[in-house]
């Protein structure tokens, strides 16, 4: 039952980290994070009443931890998708997001089945893939480390939903907004980050030296419509993963929704051109592999 709610969150997901990483590239990562969050917002507060539910302290409780532990994903995923290659950062993202939920049910009692625990080696390998194959700088450096821990985030953030009452209904992903809008709020606040941003084209990705030369880049949209369309599709994507989580497993849902990198893959070698080495390639098909597996077996 499970599974036909997290596939469409897993392409929500996907817009969502594309549009934002392309916004992220045009103003700084605090302001796309909370004009992305403030859109967010407005499509959650109308959805309230489609779910209804009991909220109750333990619900905002876990709703606001979970909210900061996303958020802090979130800032650090947008940043690697700034500086580091998109079609590497976000694979690698999602199974370490995918996998903390696994943890948390091993804790808790589960076994790992074979093909769960090949999953996981598959993973490492494209983890030191992505590390060994990636540009020879700094910046492809720092985006796959960012990505690496930006998917802690957001596996803290599907372990804490997924410990809420089946009847709290979406008033923890209420909570986890207004938490973190108000955290970032802070930031941008603190920070005297200016809203406005920058205009830029398309440019095409090189991911290695070897990289060939492209055509001329396309017109860029706007960078707040960006972060408008991520925010929305954010919302979209959590109400449908919270969904998911009760109608089935947890495990099963995060590691559904952990394909989200095949729709940013696509978009980044249909918008940007993107161009990776080919350990860059080998990495992105392993994690996408190690996600579809887990999916599989969850």
């Amino acid at each position: 039952m499970s599974v036909p709610v997290a596939f469409p969150a897993a392409l929500a997901y996907g817009v969502c980290d594309f549009a934002g990483g392309l916004a992220a590239r045009r103003a700084p990562v605090l302001v796309v994070t909370l004009v992305a969050q403030a859109a967010g917002l407005l499509v959650l507060l109308p959805a309230l009443w489609l779910l209804p539910g009991r909220p109750s302290v333990t619900t905002f409780a876990l709703g606001a931890v979970a909210g900061i532990a996303g958020t802090a994903g979130l800032l650090l995923y947008l940043r690697a998708l700034a500086v580091g290659p998109m079609g590497v950062v976000a694979p690698l993202s999602s199974v370490v997001g995918a996998g903390l939920p696994l943890v948390a049910g091993v804790l808790s009692g589960e076994r790992l089945g074979p093909f769960t625990v090949l999953a996981i080696v598959v993973a490492l390998v494209a983890i030191l893939l992505a590390t060994a194959g990636t540009r020879r700088d700094a910046a492809a450096t720092t985006g796959l480390l960012l990505g690496l821990a930006a998917g802690v985030g957001f596996g803290l953030f599907f372990v804490g939903l997924g410990a809420t009452s089946d009847d709290s209904g979406l008033w923890p992903l209420l909570a986890g907004r207004v938490t973190s809008l108000t955290l970032v709020a802070v930031l941008v606040l603190r920070h005297r980050l200016p809203m406005r941003t920058r205009h830029a084209v398309l440019q095409p990705e090189l991911a290695g030296p070897a990289a060939a030369p492209v055509s001329v880049p396309a017109p860029a949209p706007s960078p707040v419509r960006l972060m408008i369309v991520s925010g929305i599709f954010d919302s979209v994507a959590n109400v449908l993963f919270l969904l998911s989580a009760r109608l089935g497993d947890l495990g099963v849902s995060a590691v559904v929704v952990s394909l989200y990198p095949v729709v940013v893959v696509l978009l980044a070698r249909a918008v940007l051109r993107e161009r990776l080495t080919g350990m860059q390639l080998a990495s992105a098909g392993l994690a996408l592999g190690a996600s579809v597996l887990l999916a599989a077996v969850g």
